[in-house]
């Protein structure tokens, strides 16, 4: 039964993924262990068709639609794997790549706090403040926001939250050199990779 929900959301059939889960919850079955038996592998298999070129954005965008409808019957069951608050910089309006990684943390058991679009240093730093141990990803699409990037690091570092706080980045223009320069403790090209970075930041 439960694996009809890793089909749904492998294949992107928000509806199938809906009725899955409401079948596997009425049938009494662990809502934890459907995050962890059925929705995490199946975003994570997403994520390797993607890698693979199996997979493109379009798939991964209706892959995500199923598993976001999957989750929200579920509820934010069973341990998190860790807390993650993400968001677009401040200056940058590109949310596609963003919200992928999101959807991926998410399906892959984090504690998402996604803060949206043309997002300042300063709601990081609160985001962050919340919770000691989160993992801030920022994302920049364009060359003239990624500067913002070391904006907001320099920013942790002033609210005395950087030693509690790891940040990742990505995006189109951001390279490890970047990452390096500025200090990040990860970065990602894609949004299966992020996971990888967001659990070893964590472990």
């Amino acid at each position: 039964m439960s694996e009809a929900l890793y089909n749904a959301i492998l294949v992107g059939d928000k509806n199938k993924a809906e009725e899955a889960t409401k079948a596997a919850l009425a049938a009494g079955v662990d809502p934890a262990e459907l995050v962890t038996k059925f929705v995490t592998p199946a975003m994570e298999e997403v994520g390797k068709k993607f890698e693979c070129n199996e997979y493109f954005v379009p798939e991964l965008l209706i892959a995500q639609r199923a598993m976001k409808a999957a989750v929200a019957l579920i509820g934010n069951s069973g341990e998190s794997a860790g807390r993650v608050v993400i968001g677009t910089v401040h200056g940058d309006l590109h949310d596609i790549g963003k919200n992928l990684v999101a959807a991926m943390l998410q399906g892959c058991g984090f504690e998402v706090v996604d803060l949206g679009v043309d997002v300042s240093p300063e709601q990081f730093v609160e985001a962050a403040k919340q919770q000691d141990g989160t993992i801030v990803a920022l994302s920049a699409l364009l060359t003239t926001t990624m500067t913002v990037m070391k904006k907001v690091i320099e920013a942790l570092v002033e609210a005395g939250v950087r030693d509690k706080a790891k940040v990742m980045i990505g995006g189109a223009p951001i390279t490890q050199q970047y990452a390096d320069e500025i200090g990040a403790d990860g970065y990602s090209d894609n949004a299966s990779a992020a996971v990888n970075i967001a659990r070893g930041l964590v472990g």
